[in-house]
Order: C-alpha cells, then sequence, then structure tokens
C-alpha cells in the first residue's frame, strides 16, 4: 500500500511530518537510488528503500511518547549549532526522537515528545485549537483594561493574537527593586514565537519566568523539573481523541 513520502519518514522517527517535507524538498532523501527533492512522491514500504543523508530509515518499532518538565537553560531541539544544552541531554533513549512543539531556552515545564509522527500531528495540526496552560511571574500589575486587551487579541508584531484567557493568582513585591510584580495563569491556544512573553511585553509586563502546566488534559502535575515519564494509557487516549 502506498503512502506518501514524508508520513513514512514520521514512522520511522526521523522529525514531525512538517519537518520532513522541509527535509526532502532540501534534497537528502533518496528513494531506491534516485534523490527526491519535490513533495507528493508516494512510495510502498514493501518495495522501496529510503535513506536518509544516506542510511536506509525502518519505521520505528518501539513508539516513545514522554512528557518532560524541561528546566530553564535547555534547548528545545535535539542538536543545537551553539553548542548549548539540548533536552536530550537530560532525555537518554536509543530511539530517535523529538519535541512537539517548542520551549523557549528561558522558559520551563511541560513538553511532549514522540518518534511517532501520527501523535505528533494530533497536537500540532493548525485544525486542532488545543489549549495549553502557563504560570508567568509579570512585572507590575494588570489594570481591568489590560486583561480586557489581551483575552480579546494583541498585536505582537504583524499579527493580532487570538482570543486567550487571564487570571492574575496573586500580586507581590520584588524585595531587591521593591517594584510590585504579578502572578497569572495563561491560557492560549495558539504557538507563535515567545508568543506570551511578546503579548505581555506590549502591554508593559515583562514576563520574569514563565511555565507550561497544561496541554489540553495533559498535565504537569508533580513532575520535578528535569524528570521525565512516560505518557499514561488515559493521556495517549486523550491525544488520539484530539
Amino acid at each position: 500500500m502506498e503512502e506518501r513520502l514524508q508520513k513514512y519518514m514520521a514512522r520511522c522517527g526521523i522529525a514531525s511530518r512538517r519537518k520532513c517535507e522541509q527535509i526532502i524538498l532540501e534534497g537528502k532523501v533518496k528513494v531506491n537510488d534516485k534523490i527526491v527533492n519535490e513533495l507528493g512522491v508516494k512510495i510502498n514500504p514493501e518495495n522501496d528503500e529510503v535513506f536518509y543523508n544516506g542510511k536506509r530509515i525502518l519505521p520505528e518499532e518501539n513508539k516513545l511518547y514522554i512528557m518532560l518538565n524541561k528546566p530553564e537553560g535547555y534547548i528545545t531541539s535535539v542538536k543545537d549549532e551553539k553548542g548549548r544544552k539540548t533536552i536530550l541531554d537530560i532525555i537518554k533513549v536509543n530511539e530517535r526522537i523529538y519535541p512537539i512543539g517548542r520551549l523557549d531556552y528561558d522558559s520551563s515545564g511541560l513538553l511532549l515528545l514522540t518518534n511517532d509522527g501520527e501523535i505528533y500531528n494530533k497536537i500540532i495540526h493548525p485544525r486542532v485549537e488545543v489549549d495549553k496552560k502557563y504560570i508567568a511571574l509579570c512585572k507590575g500589575i494588570f489594570s481591568s483594561e489590560e486583561i480586557r486587551k489581551f483575552e480579546s487579541g494583541i498585536d505582537i508584531g504583524g499579527y493580532i493574537t487570538s482570543d486567550a484567557k487571564i487570571k492574575v493568582i496573586s500580586k507581590e513585591k520584588d524585595i531587591k527593586t521593591n517594584n510590585s510584580n504579578s502572578l497569572v495563569e495563561i491560557t492560549i491556544h495558539e504557538g507563535k514565537n515567545r508568543q506570551i512573553r511578546r503579548m505581555c511585553s506590549a502591554l508593559g509586563h515583562d514576563v520574569i519566568t514563565l511555565k507550561r502546566i497544561a496541554i489540553g488534559n495533559i498535565k504537569l502535575g508533580y513532575l520535578k523539573r528535569g524528570e521525565w515519564r512516560s505518557l499514561t494509557e488515559e493521556e495517549l487516549k486523550y491525544i488520539n481523541s484530539l
């Protein structure tokens, strides 16, 4: 039975389907003895041999679904050109896994990883608006008008954000600066680069710390910073229902 090349590559644990499309366009993939550098190619996994960077690839037999409490100071990537620490310095497995979505270098919290391209697409696909919940410590105190603006959409540089939620948990004094800060719970379903930081900065409330605590019904819970575990059957069932 034929299937699209990028879907087969994702099943082999190379990367997400979207990333595999990019790899194909870069000319790094060969089917049998022919380089493929365009999309739309289909293969028959029973008859065709697929090579990535000169090595034959085969579907991953052992599917992994991992939750990590990412610490600050780690790149959400499998490698970094600048030599910074990546999430794979924490998670030691034999299989080739990749993150579902991202958390920036200075942020912490819930990150999902897998070698299953289908599960990746369940969460990442634009048609699936999965809520992502964060706890942020921000400079200053949010006014009622600023909360209204945050929730109805903010221009973060050529892009107006979708509806979001923000709830002030507490207000506290910074002992060092004597300035007031806000601890807030933020819920968004988009995933633009550094979106929450840009949203808060647009209102004059720069983010001091940012932690993701939930992706849809999957919650970080009591998993300690730097620790990881496999997803439960219930969590996988939820993802497959999306």
